[in-house]
Formats: C-alpha cells, structure tokens, sequence
C-alpha cells in the first residue's frame, strides 16, 4: 500500500499562498496519522507494507515521521520521479508542482487498485482497509 500526498505543513513556515482552496491539497498530516492510528487494521486485512510518498525532502520526511510518530517509511521523491514515470495527476502552487492525492494497492510490480480523488484524508486509511477486507481472497 503506497499513499502519495503533496507535502505537510512545516511548523516553522506558511503553508502555499492559497493551499486550503485547492481541491486535495488540505489534510496530509492527518491522511499520515489516520494511516498511523490504523495500522494494525490495515495489516489485520490484508496490507503488509504501508508506504507513503511526497514531494518534501528526505530530511523533512525523516522530521515528520519523527515528530508524528508514523511506524512506516517516508519516501521522498522531490523530482516527481514517480508521478512523470505513472503519468499521475499533479497541480501547481507556488510556483510548485505537486502530486495529487492518491494511493495504490500493490501487489508485486502490478497496481491492484488506485484510490483516486481521496476524500476527505483523515477517514482514508479506514477506506482503504475496508478494501483489503472486501478484496482479501481475490
């Protein structure tokens, strides 16, 4: 299961002039801690891995686990390595491009499932469990 956000807010800075009117772009920190609170489900249905993915910086990412408590790994992918290579959907602020939020279920190198739009971020970890439990023997 990888869940990709466009970046957290920096509690030391202002978010992107505009961020809270752009569609999907509200509610990444808690998207990860709503993926946090729910891992034991996810995994109890099926999930083994949980990954999540945004354009921050490594060193951010490693604060942010840090400071939130997340037990899963961060990924950074600053050049949109990943949303170029998959043709997925991005949006501009500031000056930025960002990946849109999204998750995929993977199994092996195969997209089982995309969860596209996501909303609302805090309750998307129970959808995405609810999944594994409707799609566990298929």
């Amino acid at each position: 299961m990888l869940f990709l956000y466009p970046l957290t807010g920096d509690p030391a800075a202002d978010i992107p002039e505009g961020w809270n009117e752009i569609p999907g772009a509200r509610g990444c920190s808690q998207e990860a801690c709503g993926f946090r609170d729910n891992l034991d489900a996810l995994r109890a249905a099926g999930a083994d891995r949980v990954l999540a993915l945004s354009s921050d910086r490594a060193d951010y990412q490693r604060a942010l686990g840090d400071r939130l408590h997340l037990p899963y790994p961060l990924l950074s992918d600053p050049r949109l390595t990943l949303a170029d290579e998959l043709r997925l959907p991005t949006f501009e602020a500031n000056g930025q491009t960002l990946c849109r939020r999204l998750s995929l279920v993977l199994r092996g190198a195969t997209i089982e499932h995309v969860f596209y739009p996501v909303f609302p971020p805090d309750t998307h970890a129970d959808q995405v469990a609810q999944w594994f439990r409707d799609h566990r023997d298929a």
